[in-house]
């Protein structure tokens, strides 16, 4: 409830006061094609329609580069982003080590920042755990002594910065075999054995559902990601 509440502010805060083309045309709300991104998509649909405001959420357009694009552009007018996102793909290779100059880069291109809604998704690395259990495996580092494991990925996580280029890097991993793969579709590869690792998303329900080990990220990689809320100022 107390998270409902934050986002409710976060929306009343960007929709105040609503701006006059969003009185003739509607504020549009997008989201990315993942079930997270989709809800709270809706979540800041209904809000708008409570603070008074005609709203149309374009559900799952797409990943990150779709979504900051249409936001630019003006096509949506306000979408669900998370901080290490921001940071280390929107912003990338910027120095944006806080809040403040996070606000400062997005307010030089016309676009506000929420206050974090309450919950940090960030990513991580999960296997099944008897495979981890049966090859020793408990942190990311671990991954470096096994070249012939077969990675699936999600398609985003293979080429943005914060994903498979870095951590393949920080942690000197051998592998070969890494797919791309839709989200959904990369746990049903694991659970039938045609991949032995996947990205996750840490709020991601199948982590319980599937029963799976998220290893250690020992040398800290993957940064903060603070779930917020961009709009155009």
């Amino acid at each position: 409830m107390r998270r409902v509440r934050t986002i409710a502010a976060a929306v009343a805060l960007a929709l105040s006061p609503v701006p006059a083309a969003a009185d003739e045309t509607g504020v549009v709300i997008g989201s990315k094609k993942f079930t997270e991104s989709v809800i709270l998509g809706e979540i800041i649909a209904g809000l708008a329609r409570s603070a008074g405001a005609r709203a149309r959420h374009r559900r799952e357009l797409g990943g990150t580069r779709v979504l900051w694009g249409a936001l630019l552009n003006g096509d949506i007018d306000i979408y669900p982003e998370y901080t290490g996102t921001i940071s280390g793909e929107i912003l990338a290779r910027r120095g944006i080590d806080s809040m403040e100059k996070m606000r400062a880069a997005l307010a030089a291109r016309g676009i506000e920042m929420t206050a974090p809604l309450g919950f940090n998704n960030t990513y991580a690395v999960g296997m099944r755990p008897e495979t981890a259990e049966r090859l020793d495996i408990s942190r990311i580092s671990d991954l470096a002594r096994h070249p012939g494991l077969r990675f699936g990925f999600g398609n985003e996580f293979m080429n943005r910065a914060d994903g498979w280029p870095g951590l393949k890097r920080r942690y000197r991993l051998p592998q070969r075999e890494v797919r791309g793969l839709d989200h959904d579709l990369a746990y049903r590869g694991l659970q039938s054995g045609d991949i032995d690792a996947l990205d996750v998303y840490t709020t991601d329900a199948e982590i319980a559902y599937y029963g799976l080990r998220l290893l250690d990220d020992d040398y800290g990689y993957f940064p903060v990601y603070n779930a917020v809320i961009l709009y155009r100022a």
